[in-house]
């Protein structure tokens, strides 16, 4: 449990915006771990089985909450976010973005700016680029179409650039 306890929390954070949430995750995932000690103890693929749960659980909490709020937050005609997924653009920054910044600051100004992102382009974009599933699988384990995937991490890739140009510039000026 030391070795994975980490990392299992910050895939629960990232994903859920919400430590102590992360923290009843993380605890979950580790009840489900002793369930499963036999398999486990003698497996080299422990931590991604760990990892595995943890987004699971990050994941079917936050279809309960929405599901359990979708009535009074999201009814609207139609779904302006879906467009016609027909572009797709990794998040590239220019080799200087973080330039002056150790890894340490880098990692807590990433973890800072998700933070920042609505919950429909943070969490596609925790689970394409930290949690190395496909469009296919988040549109699955969502349950939402293809196209709203693609979007959704479209636009998060451009929010995100708009939190940290701003913020990775700051933490420059203010070391220099």
């Amino acid at each position: 449990m030391r070795q994975y306890q980490d990392m299992v929390f910050s895939t629960a954070v990232r994903l859920v915006n919400d430590e102590s949430l992360a923290e009843d995750i993380a605890q979950e995932t580790f009840i489900k771990a002793h369930e499963h000690f036999e398999m486990l103890s003698s497996s080299q693929a422990a931590g991604g089985w760990l990892k595995t749960v943890a987004t699971r659980l990050g994941i079917n909490h936050l279809q309960r909450y929405r599901r359990r709020w979708r009535f009074f937050s999201e009814i609207r005609a139609g779904d302006e976010s879906e467009g016609d997924g027909s572009r797709e653009v990794e998040f590239a920054a220019p080799d200087t973005f973080f330039a002056g910044i150790d890894a340490a600051e880098r990692a807590e100004l990433v973890q800072d700016s998700l933070a920042r992102l609505p919950e429909h382009q943070r969490v596609p974009l925790v689970l394409y680029h930290f949690e190395g599933l496909s469009y296919d699988e988040i549109s699955r384990a969502l349950r939402v179409s293809l196209a709203k995937v693609k979007t959704d991490i479209l636009r998060g890739r451009a929010a995100l650039s708009r939190i940290l140009v701003p913020a990775s510039a700051g933490r420059r000026d203010g070391a220099a």
